[in-house]
């Protein structure tokens, strides 16, 4: 079997989760004996393929769509995208309904993305597949010294982390305004700058001088996984999350979590993360608080999978469509 992966142009400029996923199910499907190749815009060569996967829902993704197929070939799309009644008039729905509906199978992060989604944009339920977002190997199996990353970036202090674009959805303003109430500790920005003018922002607030960012870093680095290690606890509290995936390396590595509640978190981590509204900086940092005074281990009720065994589902929808 044979599978072409395509997303947007600009996607690798700075990638993110979505760019991260695409990647590892590349590599866990390959694991599995699947045939994957990213599309070669120079030589695309779709009719060598079985089915055409494409990531997001950035604008302009339905033409594409569309000419996959009018090329007859099957066509699957994730969605990646939390989008409820409230929040329809915040995305072009319109065209992303018109995208999605070209599609043989959407794949969503969880059966909660399958139902809004489904409820939102008035597209049948059974068009939509819950594919699990996971985790790399290594995140479970080396949890390295904090001393790796606090000897690399001189930190002496108790820290706070974060690890995701800077951009408004990730809300790092709000964050960096709830740490006010921890004067004693820090906060690790760790990503790409998405957004300049939001980065300047976050940075000219009063407390900035609690703030350090330390820059991207590589996604299988030991330097990252030392990072949550030294951790406290990792916070994460963004507009949405279909649930994030540094959420889930860092729940993979023992650590504490305060998430956002906007989004599919809550279907991933169960109770055992603390859950904030992005919106109020007095409840992040509440859930800070609470969270810094308790102990959430990884168990069994929580959905953090490695990639193999969360690509299993999606190995399945290819092998339908390719009978189909």
């Amino acid at each position: 079997m044979k599978i072409l992966f395509a997303t947007y142009p600009m996607a690798f400029h700075t990638p993110g989760g979505g760019e991260i996923q695409l990647l590892a199910y590349k590599h866990a499907l390959e694991r599995k004996g699947i045939k994957v190749d990213l599309m070669n815009l120079w030589e695309p060569k779709f009719l060598d393929y079985d089915v055409v996967h494409f990531f997001s829902c950035m604008g302009g993704s339905v033409h594409f769509c569309n000419f996959i197929k009018k090329l007859g070939l099957p066509l699957v799309i994730s969605s990646s995208l939390w989008m409820t009644p409230e929040t329809k008039h915040l995305y072009p729905s319109d065209e992303i309904r018109s995208q999605l509906s070209l599609a043989d199978v959407v794949v969503t992060n969880s059966e909660l993305e399958s139902d809004a989604l489904s409820e939102v944009l008035s597209l049948p339920r059974e068009i939509f597949s819950a594919v699990y977002n996971g985790v790399d190997d290594i995140f479970f199996e080396d949890k390295p010294d904090p001393s790796i990353f606090r000897k690399k970036f001189e930190f002496t202090d108790d820290f706070i982390l974060n690890v995701a674009n800077i951009e408004p959805r990730k809300n790092q303003l709000n964050l960096v305004k709830a740490m006010t109430a921890f004067p004693d500790k820090k906060l690790v920005l760790i990503g790409h700058i998405r957004n300049q003018d939001y980065y300047d922002e976050v940075m000219s607030l009063k407390n900035s001088h609690q703030v350090h960012y330390v820059g991207p870093l590589e996604h299988h680095s030991e330097m990252l996984r030392s990072a949550y290690q030294a951790c406290e606890l990792f916070c994460l509290p963004s507009t949405l999350e279909t649930p994030g995936l540094a959420a889930l390396e860092a729940r993979a590595q023992d650590v504490k979590l305060v998430v956002t509640s906007e989004g599919s978190t809550k279907e991933y981590f169960s109770e055992n993360a603390f859950y904030c509204d992005f919106d109020s900086v007095e409840d992040i940092l509440n859930k800070i608080s609470r969270c810094l005074n308790s102990e959430k281990v990884l168990n069994d009720n929580e959905k953090v999978y490695n990639w193999p065994s969360a690509t299993n589902s999606l190995v399945d929808i290819y092998r339908k469509l390719k009978r189909d």
